[in-house]
């Protein structure tokens, strides 16, 4: 997909509110089922509570590859929305903290650009479940962002 068919498509989803077909560019955002929710200038991600996502039956618990992908997956998304980056980010290093259990439940996530320099963003991602002011997760993520 060239640049300028990819800036197209982020401005699209921004004026109808719909960013399935951003996500669908995402392989893997897709198959967990990640949604784009927009609350005034901030986006959230969800992902939906699945069976497939539990990785301790007996909790029940979200497996932890599972929430650190909801981050990574968020992270590319909201330099993808936000940063005018005109192809997909490449992660370069992620690094997760796990807080407490992430229940079978939905599970949202936030992203803050720390830094984004012509070659390199820093994003700090946050992850929670019932309330943002206790997460189950939080991250840091580097993503090459200049020209492939």
């Amino acid at each position: 997909m060239s640049g300028l068919n990819l800036d197209q498509l982020v401005r699209q989803a921004h004026d109808q509110n719909d960013y399935d077909p951003l996500i669908n560019l995402i392989p893997y955002a897709k198959l967990l089922g990640i949604e784009c929710l927009r609350l005034g200038d901030d986006m959230v991600f969800r992902l939906p509570a699945n069976k497939d996502n539990i990785g301790n039956p007996i909790l029940p618990a979200i497996h932890g590859g599972v929430i650190a992908g909801l981050m990574e997956q968020a992270a590319m998304l909201h330099l993808l929305m936000f940063m005018g980056t005109p192809h997909l980010p490449k992660i370069i290093d992620f690094s997760i903290d796990y807080l407490r259990a992430g229940h079978y439940r939905d599970t949202y996530a936030q992203c803050q650009v720390w830094r984004q320099g012509r070659r390199v963003a820093n994003v700090a991602i946050t992850a929670w479940q019932t309330k943002q002011t206790e997460p189950i997760a939080t991250a840091r993520a580097h993503f090459k962002v200049d020209e492939p």
